[in-house]
């Protein structure tokens, strides 16, 4: 008889991937709808380099909001690798591997909007350029929609993985993972769709793509940080014993 044992290492890489699940996820929003969609104006590059200007502190702390996010979901990718390993290695890998390229996406936001920044505030070697040309110029800089969706196809394929490891593991509640699944794959087919077919997010809402993923994600955050990991048929003071032991 096979005796499943949940490791120590697994019990703490749960907590800090709840955590890192939740921190993320509070940083992209505030960095996102609390800075980004109140300076960059859509369409008028004029106005955006006139919020950008005159709130420049604000518009820095978007950037760094950007490399902490970029950190979490290093930490993040860290913890599920650690939980997810026993499960399946190679799966497991691949996992973290797709969600490092996305994380690595936001480095290269950070890194755009640092170039539009300098575009804008007219450094002495950009004299020769007409104004307009500068703030078209910054403004591409400042656009990273498309971008994005190509990162988002490597968080949500990412996604899907892990949900499946976790519902082959039954770490967590199977109506949850496969919650995970479904939604995982919804994005990764939206993404698709939308980068063949850019209309594609006229037929359905942008936000919807990412959307019912993000609340999964919540969800997991939520109870990997407040119940952590569990076995079929082992109570929660099995698991603390365990842990005592393989400290």
């Amino acid at each position: 008889m096979t005796i499943h044992v949940i490791a120590s290492s697994q019990l703490k890489a749960a907590k800090v991937a709840g955590f890192a699940f939740l921190i993320a996820i509070a940083i992209v929003i505030f960095a996102n709808y609390g800075i980004n969609f109140r300076l960059i104006v859509p369409d008028n590059a004029a106005e955006t380099a006139k919020n950008i200007l005159a709130q420049e502190s604000l518009f820095r702390l978007g950037i760094i909001a950007h490399l902490i996010y970029c950190i979490s979901i290093i930490v993040l990718l860290t913890a599920l690798y650690i939980i997810l390993k026993p499960v399946n290695q190679t799966i497991a890998m691949v996992t973290a591997f797709l969600r490092l390229i996305y994380a690595l996406m936001w480095v290269y936001f950070a890194l755009n909007y640092f170039i539009a920044l300098r575009i804008i505030g007219k450094t002495d070697y950009l004299n020769v350029f007409e104004t307009d040309r500068l703030l078209a110029l910054a403004r591409l800089y400042l656009s990273g929609a498309d971008a994005y969706y190509v990162g988002l196809l490597f968080w949500s394929l990412a996604s899907t993985f892990c949900s499946w490891l976790l519902y082959k593991s039954n770490y967590i509640p199977g109506i949850l993972s496969i919650f995970g699944v479904i939604t995982s794959v919804w994005c990764v087919f939206c993404t698709i769709a939308y980068l063949i077919f850019p209309n594609f997010g006229n037929i359905v809402g942008l936000g919807w793509f990412d959307f019912p993923m993000t609340f999964f994600e919540i969800a997991l955050g939520i109870w990997l940080l407040f119940k952590g990991l569990k076995l079929p048929g082992i109570t929660q003071s099995n698991l603390t014993n365990q842990e005592k032991v393989l400290s």
